[in-house]
């Protein structure tokens, strides 16, 4: 009888200290970050041969995944811009360390020349 209460203990702590450890890494993980840019492009042939190119390579540099970009945008409801892309980010701390990196504003004065963005992030589940 003794060795019946014995193991039903150890299974009920054995479910207590899982749980525990469950619900302790399902804190510690952060919910990505999804970055979303909007563009209206006055000169798309030097937005694409000046600005495009570098600004993806430095968004990979920094950590963001590109997961769409393009100018074929179809509206729902209001007026689409002409471009728009969406980026994946590990955490709002790279995100905001990409923007804030000397690299970016440089090249976002490049990228402003040849139209106007809108950018927001969106955190995920």
């Amino acid at each position: 009888m003794k060795l019946q209460y014995g193991f039903a203990l150890t299974a009920i702590a054995g479910v207590i200290v899982g749980g525990a450890a469950v619900q302790y890494l399902h804190a510690q993980s952060k919910p990505p970050i999804y970055y979303v840019a909007e563009f209206n492009i006055a000169d798309p042939e030097g937005y694409m041969r000046e600005y495009a190119p570098k600004e993806q390579a430095l968004t990979r540099g920094y950590g963001g995944r590109r997961l769409a970009a393009g100018q074929k945008v179809i509206g729902i409801e209001g007026d689409p811009p002409s471009g728009v892309i969406i980026e994946l980010w590990e955490s709002i701390e790279k995100l905001q360390t990409w923007r804030a990196s000397a690299d970016y504003t440089e090249l976002r004065q490049i990228g402003e020349k040849y139209g106007k963005f809108r950018t927001f992030a969106v955190e995920g589940f």
